[in-house]
């Protein structure tokens, strides 16, 4: 059985999400992906006012009149939603944890998906895959996915960013949109991303905390590290000590960043405590203009 307080929080997620995806997505997102491209439909006479270079000759040859391929816009879409659920994601310092902004985000593409009646996968992953729901459509099915990205218990506490996407390259052979939900805590990934992004369109989406990013001046703290227990002390009056903390989480950013441009791979970074709108918003309107 669900807790009744769970069905809550996935109803309060549904509402908000719902009217997100209503109000302020629901044209971005079908501009932003537009399908897999034009399937054959049929062969038909020619009329006036047809493209000439629609004829199919072959056809025409043989009945002695001009005939025309038809296509049509093989629209729908399979929307992959690969989810790090990591010990890192409980963390938050901002009247919200990773994992429940994690939920939010994730809800809001999938609600996008299927106005558009496209799939939508889930795929939760710590050090290893945890659990995958097939991709499927409707309400419902939505729903699935936000109850497993709160309910589920992850076994594994690291980030093993690389299994998730082998897992994906292993099992998914037709194209799909993949977002990767994860607070990119982790190395070693480049050549499983490098393979994915040839077959997919591969979009990280950076779930982070402003304590990840800087240490207020509190005096001495204890510091753990969710995922190994590592604990230690920090003087974070210490001045240079707080510089040190800022400059190696910008390095490690910087890092990132440049590994994904020089792939040509757009991420969308979302913090705790703001809203996940403006950056989705962002990246759709840029998409689209580029198309």
């Amino acid at each position: 059985m669900i807790p009744k307080d769970l069905l809550k929080k996935v109803r309060r997620i549904e509402i908000r999400t719902s009217r997100i995806v209503n109000e302020v997505l629901a044209g971005h997102y079908r501009s932003t992906f537009k399908g897999l491209g034009m399937e054959f439909e049929e062969v038909r006479q020619y009329q006036v006012g047809d493209d000439v270079r629609s004829i199919d000759w072959n056809v025409t040859a043989r009945y002695g009149e001009p005939y025309i391929k038809t296509f049509r816009e093989e629209r729908e879409l399979t929307v992959l939603l690969l989810v790090d659920l990591s010990a890192s994601h409980g963390f938050g310092t901002n009247e919200q944890l990773k994992r429940e902004l994690v939920a939010e985000v994730c809800a809001t593409l999938a609600f996008s998906a299927i106005r558009n009646n496209d799939k939508v996968g889930l795929t939760c992953f710590t050090d290893h895959v945890e659990k995958v729901v097939p991709a499927g459509k409707g309400t419902q099915h939505v729903l699935r996915v936000i109850r497993e990205l709160l309910y589920h218990q992850p076994a594994g506490r690291r980030t093993n960013i690389a299994a998730a996407l082998e897992h994906l390259n292993r099992t998914t052979k037709r194209r799909a949109v993949v977002f990767v939900v994860s607070d990119m805590q982790d190395d070693g990934y480049e050549d499983a991303l490098r393979l994915a992004r040839q077959k997919h369109d591969v979009i990280p989406i950076v779930i982070s905390d402003p304590r990840e990013h800087e240490l207020p001046n509190v005096g001495l703290i204890e510091l753990i590290d969710s995922e190994t227990d590592e604990v230690v002390v920090v003087d974070t009056a210490n001045r240079s000590v707080r510089q040190a903390y800022a400059g190696r989480a910008r390095q490690a950013l910087e890092q990132r960043d440049q590994l994904l441009r020089s792939m040509r791979i757009d991420s969308i970074k979302v913090q705790t405590g703001e809203s996940f709108v403006d950056p989705l918003t962002k990246f759709f309107r840029a998409r689209e203009k580029r198309l």
